[in-house]
């Protein structure tokens, strides 16, 4: 970045993000006149502002702002730049010059929307805003069964869902901003809640729940029969409501996990012709009902990836994306193997805020990193940031803005960016708060596991012991919670508490702006990821209580506990219809699950 300053004009720190390829700073300033501020600005469509079809330039003199731009991306992306600049300096500017262009022209966002929150529309529109100005140019709503399908609504109605017409305006708003709103639909495994459905449940490649290898944890059916034939009917139907409330020329049919395939009805044909080569003629079926729609079929790699040598077989028109979530995933490999085979793919990193409750970002920049280093090297011609909501998704968005504006800026620029800037910039365009506490505690707190000194794939403790579903559940997700208490000293969790309670303590003496919101999301999942904490030394006196001296402490912090999970039900039920639909009945079960286990306790 190259600057040539007016002494008469101290320019800050330009807090940037995504980072300009090239910036140069100039003499002088400009006034933007405050009653017709777009007359001051000059926007010009130029081949000769990049060699990159969203290349911009833009250029701030004394005499006025001047954008140009080759297609209508970079005009979006060099307006998200002049906001970020009116944001921090007002309508007095720096002159400044800007050439700029990204590093892939699909960066996309997936947020999960079928695992305890469904999205109201507000929050939805209020986060493209913020998408548009890190330059995401794509988003996708992960949906399983919650779109409102007039035909299963006995299947979304306790869960809520989105409606055409909302998906409607989300379209257009997100038309507006240069966002491109892929729609996103499971067509293979992960269908649980539609083959409980009595009509469907034929459908299902396993009748039954059964034991994973390691006898851990019970699955549940979530995987069609591809060769029943209900199933394409099945889809083509979903695909026919759904589908004509979207523009964009992308669909995402997931198609990942297929857990039970081979288990079931497909098991002699899988015998027969190799599980692999079923799943692949059931991908390619699934791509003509795509295509009848004149879609592009997006896929997760997953699969595929097990059968590299049936790679090469897939359909050119297709899209792999290439999705992995942990520090050392092995993204050069995998990416390898598509380009190699001159399969059109992303990649896929992700937010890591799942099964956190307060974030892992120690591995979120690691993952982040890794996906934007082998995307550029294979050819990925898109990075997609994906946010999930695996054990009922407790944890809030006000935890993902900083994932999702670190994976933005290298989706854009990854050699330039700055992660000594992620705290400055969230400040001022997403927590609205120029003291920089909010996000500075909103960061320690996505660290804060680390003290605990413990770590396992997809999860921190602050994240699933509270979570942790009851032994008899038998459920996949968190279910390492109820033990880590037999693995962490006690002293690494008191340091834990300790900390979390130093940020609480920066979060509620901080004033926000216009985002008290986030705030107040951010201090409950706090406050949840404190009860951890203090479920495990609970747990630890327990396992060691021998005599009566000990028996009164035990007491006083399980009643203690008792007492702010009820409080801190009551907080959650109350913020719920801020953001979300329906209840928050599958997203906070854990609370009453912890409350019961606490009383038992009292019982012994």
């Amino acid at each position: 970045m190259s600057s040539a300053q007016n002494s008469t004009f101290k320019t800050k720190s330009l807090n940037l993000l995504p980072c300009p390829r090239s910036v140069k700073v100039l003499r002088g300033t400009f006034t933007l006149p405050e009653p017709k501020p777009l007359a001051a600005i000059k926007i010009v469509r130029s081949r000769s502002a990049s060699d990159h079809l969203e290349g911009y330039q833009l250029t701030i003199s004394k005499n006025g702002i001047e954008i140009s731009f080759r297609e209508a991306g970079g005009a979006h992306a060099a307006t998200a730049t002049l906001r970020q600049l009116l944001r921090q300096y007002g309508r007095r500017l720096p002159c400044l010059k800007i050439r700029d262009w990204p590093d892939f022209s699909r960066r996309g966002v997936m947020l999960d929307i079928s695992r305890g929150r469904v999205p109201r529309l507000e929050t939805l529109l209020a986060l493209v805003e913020h998408l548009a100005d890190f330059k995401i140019n794509e988003l996708q709503l992960y949906t399983e069964h919650t779109f409102a399908y007039r035909k299963y609504k006995s299947v979304w109605q306790s869960w809520g869902a989105l409606t055409g017409g909302e998906i409607r305006l989300l379209d257009a708003r997100c038309r507006q901003l240069g966002i491109d709103l892929v729609p996103n639909q499971n067509s293979f495994g992960h269908l649980r809640h539609f083959l409980e459905h009595p009509k469907l449940q034929k459908l299902a490649e396993v009748s039954e729940p059964y034991e994973d290898a390691s006898k851990a944890f019970v699955r549940r059916p979530t995987t069609l029969a591809p060769h029943h034939p209900g199933t394409l009917p099945f889809l083509r139907g979903l695909y026919d409501e759904l589908l004509p409330n979207f523009s964009s020329r992308y669909f995402n049919v997931g198609c990942d996990e297929t857990w039970d395939l081979g288990r079931g009805q497909s098991k002699k044909l899988c015998a027969t012709k190799g599980q692999g080569r079923v799943y692949l003629d059931f991908l390619k079926k699934i791509n003509h009902e795509t295509s009848r729609h004149g879609r592009t079929m997006m896929f997760w790699g997953d699969i595929i990836l097990k059968y590299p040598q049936l790679i090469k077989e897939l359909p050119r028109d297709v899209i792999a994306l290439n999705w992995g979530y942990e520090a050392n995933h092995p993204f050069d490999r995998e990416a390898a193997l598509f380009a190699k085979s001159k399969i059109p793919f992303y990649v896929c990193p992700g937010t890591s805020t799942w099964q956190t409750l307060i974030g892992r970002y120690d591995n979120t920049l690691a993952n982040l990193r890794a996906a934007a280093r082998a995307g550029r090297k294979h050819g990925a011609i898109g990075y997609l940031i994906t946010d999930w909501g695996d054990g009922g998704h407790p944890q809030p968005l006000a935890v993902s803005y900083l994932p999702l504006l670190a994976g933005a800026s290298l989706a854009w620029n990854a050699s330039g960016f700055d992660e000594k800037q992620l705290q400055p910039v969230l400040s001022r365009d997403v927590f609205t708060d120029s003291t920089g506490r909010v996000a500075g505690a909103a960061f320690k707190l996505g660290i804060v596991h680390l003290k605990l000194k413990a770590k396992a794939p997809n999860e921190t403790p602050l994240g699933t012991v509270i979570a942790a579903p009851p032994e008899e559940k038998r459920e996949l997700f968190c279910r390492n919670g109820l033990n880590w208490f037999k693995r962490i000293p006690a002293r690494n969790i008191r340091e834990t508490l300790k900390e979390i309670e130093k940020q609480r303590a920066i979060l509620r003496a901080a004033r926000p702006g216009q985002s008290k919101i986030l705030l107040h999301e951010l201090d409950l999942a706090a406050r949840m990821a404190a009860q951890s904490c203090r479920f495990m030394l609970w747990q630890q006196a327990v396992a060691k209580q021998g005599g009566a001296g000990a028996l009164r402490p035990n007491l006083q912090m399980a009643r203690a506990g008792i007492r702010e999970l009820r409080k801190l039900e009551k907080d959650f039920k109350s913020y719920w219809p801020l953001r979300n639909k329906v209840t928050p009945k599958h997203c906070s079960a854990f609370l009453r699950w912890r409350i019961n286990e606490y009383r038992q306790g009292l019982k012994r």
